[in-house]
């Protein structure tokens, strides 16, 4: 009876064993189904975002570009150059002893302030004054003895050979009698024009030789700028009268000058032509040798519509600049320019007044998008600030 029965559950012993196996497939057949459940879901909202991205682009959904636009006005613009200059005393003297001497009086001081025909200096003239003495001694005795003979000429007592020789040694003597009353005058030293004493060389009980510099004399009511002309621009230089100039020294003071001469030949390797301009400077606060820019408008136009040369795109040798339309629509439009100054070009077709032209953002934009207009400006002087 026991045997009977142990026989009979050792079969179903490994009977249970034999359907363990079979009991994992299923399980694994559903996780592995599951991850393609999955990775087919993820691969669907990428398609689905995918999608509508593309959608929302075509519609024109995409974040707009922010601009800025500036509204067309006429204004002036300039054909202009800056040069640097240097500024020239109108008169420069330097003022030498004629005659050799000791100085015994000075009279001015460096820096003094004089008029023509002021006394500047004063050397010893005793020597100077007995030459003269003696050479007038000469000449009257020579003028005497000439009337005397032109008496007696008259009722024919002198021949006209003794009345000749007369008259020869007069004008003899008066010759250097002349030479030595010059010689007492230039022992005196005087201003030859009104000006200031820019330097004085000397001091008094000083000896001076003839020829020595003695002072230097500026005139500077007016002075003369001088600057170089580049070959280039000549042509449109001898077309102008007048001229701004500026002093940075000054705090950037802006005066008008007048042309005076412009040179025929180049005084530099550069090849430069000498401009001269004449400022007056009756305060005198424009001192020689200050520096100085030039403003030379070769060509001014006025009423021209000007854009920022930071506007305008070039594409195949063409200029275009973008300007807005319907509201927040953009267009490309070529034009054509003209002058330029500093950040600022001249269109001279293509574009009318009241137009806004994109400045900002430009680069960022294409033909018939739509964009976001930050801010829309009336001048190029709202820019510049």
């Amino acid at each position: 009876m026991n045997t009977f029965e142990n026989e009979k559950e050792t079969p179903n012993l490994n009977s249970g064993s034999r359907s363990q196996k079979p009991r994992k497939l299923p399980y694994l057949i559903v996780g592995v189904m599951l991850v393609i459940s999955i990775l087919l879901g993820v691969t669907y909202l990428v398609k689905k975002y995918q999608l509508e991205a593309a959608g929302n682009e075509a519609n024109g959904e995409q974040d707009l570009v922010n601009v800025v636009t500036l509204t067309l006005e006429p204004t002036t613009i300039k054909d202009r150059i800056n040069l640097p200059a240097v500024v020239e005393p109108w008169l420069k003297l330097e003022i030498m002893a004629e005659v050799r001497g000791k100085v015994v009086q000075k009279v001015v001081e460096e820096g003094a302030n004089v008029k023509k025909g002021d006394l500047i200096a004063v050397l010893d003239n005793r020597d100077y004054q007995n030459a003269y003495n003696s050479a007038k001694a000469i000449y009257e005795s020579a003028k005497a003895s000439f009337d005397r003979y032109a008496e007696l000429y008259k009722v024919q007592l002198a021949t006209k050979s003794q009345i000749d020789t007369a008259r020869a040694n007069m004008e003899n003597a008066k010759a250097t009698m002349d030479t030595a009353g010059l010689s007492v005058d230039r022992c005196r030293i005087i201003a030859p024009f009104t000006g200031i004493l820019n330097r004085v060389h000397f001091e008094k009980d000083q000896y001076v030789n003839t020829g020595e510099v003695l002072a230097e004399l500026l005139q500077i009511d007016r002075v003369k700028v001088n600057v170089g002309i580049p070959e280039s621009d000549v042509e449109a230089v001898r077309q102008l009268d007048s001229f701004d100039i500026s002093f940075e020294a000054l705090g950037g003071r802006i005066v008008r000058g007048t042309k005076v001469y412009l040179s025929k030949t180049t005084e530099s390797m550069a090849r430069l032509y000498s401009l001269k301009i004449a400022v007056q400077n009756s305060d005198h606060v424009i001192l020689p040798d200050m520096f100085a820019r030039v403003e030379i408008v070769k060509k001014e136009e006025n009423d021209s519509l000007v854009v920022p040369v930071y506007s305008v795109i070039s594409r195949n040798d063409k200029n275009y600049v973008f300007t807005l339309h319907d509201k927040d629509k953009v267009a490309l439009r070529p034009i054509e320019t003209g002058l330029q100054e500093s950040w600022r070009i001249e269109v001279t077709s293509g574009l009318s007044t009241g137009d806004r032209v994109v400045v900002v953002g430009h680069r960022n934009i294409e033909d018939g998008q739509i964009v976001n207009v930050m801010k829309n400006v009336e001048s190029m002087e709202a820019l510049e600030g």
